[in-house]
């Protein structure tokens, strides 16, 4: 593999760009491998790595049904940040954002992570209480985070509706660390990482089944064959509870549903941060690309659904925020929206555990919080399929601690079964 370089760009551009390698291999699939991850979006790519990397598994190989990264990895805003409050979610999310920070050097590949600050609105007294707390929990367990008042939020971002808002703006909560990055970027630099350390990125191969013997999965059955395993790993994020029941399961205490995103005509440098608000039933996040491109979100279509397509009344609904916070955006174009499939859980926090099935690994349930997640999701994963037992900071991540009454509720974002079947 190539290392990439200024010298190697420069040296490749008298040649005509043709003498760069393949990014990763196509290969076939073998008869076994000592672990099958099922899933090539960002989790289950970065767990592979890992597990070569950190760990020095033997072979390694990740199945997807589609093309590699063609799931969520492609499907989200890209939003990056560590401004959860909860034991558990706390640690976990500080060590990703960390990862963050140096993933580029780390893949020798350029994952374009800009740390332009999370901006979170605060439109009350109350609001603002709460903020100080979330924040202040982040100062002691050695992150950052800080309070804007009104007249320095106006001064960071003066396009914001200030006058005239449906929601009055009272200042902000911000973590200047967090940003965004490019999802497609991440998803080919973890690829290629994997494949130079050996591991098998098998397109194009969907599990149809999952054979079982004696407690344990013994191969998984494809669109391109049997494939024994010695250990599975499942990074399916919608569509776990499809693979949950082909290893006859039963239920998962999570749903799956759709989550919209959108992005305008490219227009001139507007935003320089990640604006997020949320109140009075609203719900609204948005970023602008470096294409120029504004790229924004919000709430679930809230039913359940396997599709990768959204509907019109969350296209309205997020629109009249994005014009409510963003007045100027009024006439801006709506370039295309699509959405993807979130395994929401019910206090909405992952899992990251062993399964009923002694070798069988499952990593889920990450609502809102995927991408974000994704280097210490394959970080820790990586390590409880290597070691057959939890890391300190993911040890809360389990399916039994619904059953236990320990959720991790870090701020009811789950899909609140309650409002439905």
């Amino acid at each position: 593999m190539t290392r990439y370089s200024a010298w190697a760009v420069f040296r490749n551009g008298l040649s005509g760009q043709k003498h760069w390698d393949r990014q990763w291999r196509d290969p076939e699939p073998a008869a076994a491998y000592d672990i099958v991850i099922v899933g090539a979006g960002l989790h289950g790519l970065a767990t592979a790595y890992y597990l070569a990397r950190n760990h020095g598994a033997g072979s390694i190989a990740v199945l997807d049904k589609g093309w590699l990264g063609g799931g969520n990895a492609g499907r989200n805003t890209t939003i990056v940040r560590s401004n959860y409050m909860m034991p558990g979610n706390r640690q976990f999310y500080e060590h990703s954002l960390r990862l963050w920070e140096g993933l580029s050097h780390e893949l020798n590949y350029n994952v374009m992570f800009s740390q332009r600050c999370h901006v979170t609105l605060l439109h009350s007294p109350a609001a603002r209480d709460a903020a100080a707390r979330r924040y202040n929990t982040m100062l002691l367990t050695g992150s950052d985070g800080e309070l804007w008042d009104l007249p320095t939020l106006k001064k960071e971002i003066p396009h914001l509706n200030y006058d005239n808002a449906r929601f009055p703006i009272l200042g902000a909560a911000v973590q200047r660390r967090a940003g965004n990055a490019r999802h497609d970027a991440v998803a080919w630099g973890y690829a290629r990482g994997a494949d130079s350390l050996g591991v098998d990125i098998i397109q194009n191969c969907e599990v149809t089944g999952v054979r079982r013997e004696n407690g344990r999965v013994v191969a998984l059955e494809t669109s391109r064959g049997s494939i024994g395993a010695g250990k599975v790993g499942f990074a399916v994020a919608g569509n776990t509870s499809r693979l949950w029941q082909m290893a006859d399961l039963g239920k998962l205490p999570i749903e799956t549903h759709k989550l919209q995103a959108f992005v305008s005509e490219p227009i001139k440098p507007l935003l320089d941060h990640v604006v997020v608000f949320g109140v009075g039933g609203a719900h609204f996040y948005i970023s602008q690309s470096d294409k120029g491109g504004m790229v924004f979100g919000g709430d679930l279509d809230w039913y359940r659904s396997y599709a990768q397509r959204g509907n019109l009344p969350i296209v309205q609904d997020v629109c009249e925020c994005a014009t409510s916070i963003l007045p100027c955006l009024g006439r801006v174009r709506l370039l295309r929206h699509w959405a993807g499939v979130m395994d929401m859980s019910m206090d909405g926090s992952p899992f990251i555990c062993k399964t009923p099935l002694e070798n069988l690994y499952l990593n889920a349930g990450w609502n809102y919080g995927g991408f974000k997640a994704s280097p210490a999701s394959g970080w820790y994963f990586a390590d409880l399929i290597a070691n057959d037992r939890p890391a300190a900071d993911i040890q809360h991540f389990t399916l039994d601690r619904f059953q236990r009454g320990v959720i991790i509720d870090e701020r009811g974002a789950g899909p609140d079964p309650k409002l439905h079947g």
